[in-house]
């Protein structure tokens, strides 16, 4: 399977059943489009895999640099069907991401995920990532 990347408005209404199975709070297929626009404007992209012409797994993603990390390719959003899991398809979604990153200069892949998420952190730990620290969050509301 190859790496598909989705812009356009069109493309983009393509991912937003999948997209909301991640991110339930997502409202309408328009939010959906008007985020990812704004998202892209700095710098966002969505690339995904796809079976019989249709999403089965996207990643949200951003080229970036920072003290921290040098440059890096950070993880905003993985999500693979349900009928899909467990054939190897995020973590090829995951290792085609690695290789337009280094493409670009970038030395680490970053991610974050819920402290809660078990599941997610098993599959990132196979898939060769570590927990090497952990991310706050300051509710501003």
């Amino acid at each position: 399977m190859k790496i598909e990347h989705y812009a356009t408005p069109a493309e983009l209404a393509r991912c937003y059943a999948l997209m909301r199975v991640l991110r339930g709070k997502l409202v309408s297929e328009s939010q959906f489009i008007a985020q990812a626009q704004r998202q892209q404007a700095q710098g966002y992209r969505l690339a995904g895999m796809e079976q019989d012409g249709k999403p089965i797994a996207l990643a949200g993603y951003r080229l970036l640099e920072n003290f921290i990390h040098g440059r890096f390719c950070y993880i905003d959003d993985l999500v693979t069907a349900h009928e899909a899991r467990s054939q190897g398809i995020g973590a090829a979604l995951l290792d085609g991401l690695a290789v337009i990153a280094r493409e670009y200069g970038c030395a680490h892949m970053v991610l974050d995920t819920a402290i809660g998420n078990t599941q997610a952190q098993t599959f990132y730990q196979r898939a060769g990532y570590l927990a090497l620290g952990l991310h706050f969050y300051r509710d501003l509301a």
